[in-house]
Order: structure tokens, then C-alpha cells, then sequence
């Protein structure tokens, strides 16, 4: 009987020891799904005395590759994270169509219900009308928090990624969604610009009375320039008209185009600005069509074209 179970761990050791050698991974039955090559950190942020997960993907180059990487930065990480890291191995072909990168995913604070976490730390100010609950028992609804939240990423991510990874921090790029997309502008017309590259899908324009084209008059009043390259992008959908996908309340092509607008009639010397509406696309399916037009616009591979690509080909941008 002792023969028989060295046997059969001897012959366990040596399939498993097969698959490693052949690059496989074993996994129990039922375990949960991991993405491969990713990496699950902790990040105190040291000002606002919370902590917040963030993730991270490596390109198949990294490790044999001893250069330093481009980095995304994804807000919503659940979500966006598996997302861009399946568009960049599927569309990104090795870095033919987009440059290799890191991926890092930033999730909501620990303890904290994504609702919750994204409403306090992606808003720039209190929404205005309207009696809002909270989706977490006990607390109170949170809002306006966008800047603390901008200091945690510049003062604690940047470093800790810059510490422990190989990449550029001179070719960072921002990719955020709806509430993700109003941080992004907070980071934009801060006092310095965060991120050479700015993504921004359905920015909620809307939010707090429109308060962020109040913001935009303030940064204009003392900025002399601002250095980045900046995507707005929106569903086709996302204006007001009859039918089941179009917005009922809030006209988000209106108001990308009036932002754009305004930003581009401040005649900054180094900002670019673009705008694109992205055909049969509604609030709730227009991310992954951002993703890939943003990757490709901010990050063009080694096949693509000289110069920032127009990310609209064959769309709706203007």
C-alpha cells in the first residue's frame, strides 16, 4: 500500500511538474478565476487614512525585456481593468497596433461599496438637487472629494508604482468613465496636469449644476497653458431623443462638444484636444469602444502611422 501512494505521488509530481515545464496552471476544480500575470497591491493613502487596492498587468515583454513601459491608469478597476488588459492582447498585437504598456487598475477603498468609494472620490463638489441615500447602512452619502483623491494618487500611487515596476512616468495616460471622467478633469485643470494623456468616456458634465464648466472658466482665468493630449469620447446614444437607449435627462453630446469647444477657444499652446461620438454605442456599452479608441490614440504601436491617429476613423468624431 506505502509502494502504491509513492507511486501516485511520484506520478502526481511528475504531470504537474510537466504542465509548469510546458507553461500551464493547474487549478482546483472550482476555484475561482485568476487573470494570469497580474498582481494585487495595497496602497495607504497616507492623507486621507484609507487604503485602496490597486492592479496590476505586465506585458508579455516585461520580464525578458529590461525596458521601461508606458503606464494606464484605469479608475473603476473591477470593471475596466480585465477589460483593457483583453483589449491590449487582442488589439494591441504585441505592439504592433498599440504599444506594449503596465496596466494599473485603481480600485474602490477598502471596506468601501463601489458606489460608495466613486461617488466621494471621483466628484469634484455636492451634486445640488435632490435627495441622494446611501447605498452602505449607517453612513451618510459622500461627494466631492475628486481632489483629495487626485493628491492620493500623485503623492502615494505614482511613487509606489515608479518603485516597484519599470515604467515611463513621463508617457503616463488616464482612462476614466462617467464619474472617472470628471477626476480626470479635476486632475486636468489642477495646478499641473497629472498624466500627458487624458481618455475620458462620458464625462458627467452634468454633475452639480454643471459645475465642471465653472471649473474650466477658473483654470482659464490663471492658466497660461496646459500640457496634455485630451480624448473626450461619448455614446451616440447619449443625447436626449425617443426611444430606449437615448438619454432621458442629460444631453452628454451636447455638452462634450460645449466643453470641447471651450477648451480649445483658451488657444493653450500645448493642449490637444479631440472630440469623438462613437456610432450605436449608449451609456452602458459605449466603455470598451473608449478603451480601444483611447489605447490606439494615446499609444499608437510600432505598425501604426506617424503622429497621434485620429481615433474616429470610419466614426463620428468631430
Amino acid at each position: 500500500m506505502k509502494n502504491l501512494l509513492r507511486a501516485c505521488a511520484v506520478a502526481c509530481c511528475f504531470v504537474a511538474g510537466g504542465a509548469q515545464a510546458q507553461g500551464a496552471s493547474i487549478a482546483l476544480e472550482g476555484a475561482p478565476y485568476v487573470l494570469e500575470g497580474t498582481e494585487v497591491r495595497t496602497v495607504r493613502a497616507r492623507e486621507l487614512q484609507r487604503d485602496y487596492q490597486i492592479y496590476v498587468s505586465l506585458p508579455a515583454s516585461y520580464a525578458r525585456s529590461g525596458r521601461s513601459y508606458p503606464v494606464v491608469f484605469v479608475t473603476d478597476a473591477p470593471y475596466a481593468f480585465p477589460l483593457a488588459r483583453a483589449i491590449a492582447s487582442r488589439v494591441g498585437r504585441k505592439g504592433r497596433t498599440i504599444d506594449e504598456f503596465v496596466l494599473v487598475g485603481l480600485a474602490y477603498a477598502n471596506g468601501d461599496s463601489p458606489e460608495y468609494s466613486r461617488r466621494r472620490d471621483y466628484t469634484p463638489g455636492q451634486p445640488g438637487e435632490g435627495e441622494i441615500k446611501s447605498d452602505m447602512p449607517g453612513r451618510e452619502p459622500k461627494f466631492g472629494e475628486a481632489a483629495d483623491f487626485a493628491r492620493f494618487i500623485a503623492n502615494d500611487v505614482f511613487p509606489f508604482v515608479a518603485r516597484h515596476y519599470r515604467v515611463d512616468m513621463h508617457r503616463k495616460t488616464y482612462i476614466g468613465h462617467a464619474y472617472g471622467s470628471l477626476l480626470g478633469l479635476e486632475m486636468l485643470l489642477g495646478d499641473r496636469p497629472m498624466f500627458e494623456n487624458y481618455v475620458l468616456g462620458s464625462p458627467s458634465l452634468w454633475f452639480g449644476r454643471r459645475m465642471m464648466f465653472e471649473r474650466e472658466k477658473a483654470a482659464a482665468a490663471v492658466r497660461k497653458d496646459i500640457r496634455a493630449n485630451v480624448l473626450l469620447a461619448v455614446g451616440e446614444f447619449e443625447t436626449i431623443r425617443p426611444g430606449p437607449r437615448y438619454n432621458r435627462r442629460e444631453d452628454l453630446v451636447r455638452d462634450v462638444r460645449a466643453f470641447k469647444a471651450a477648451l480649445k477657444s483658451r488657444n493653450y499652446p500645448s493642449l490637444k484636444v479631440m472630440a469623438d461620438v462613437i456610432p450605436e454605442e449608449d451609456h452602458f456599452t459605449v466603455g470598451p469602444a473608449v478603451i480601444t479608441r483611447g489605447l490606439r490614440w494615446a499609444l499608437p504601436g510600432s505598425e501604426e502611422p506617424p503622429g497621434r491617429a485620429h481615433p474616429g476613423a470610419g466614426g463620428g468624431s468631430d
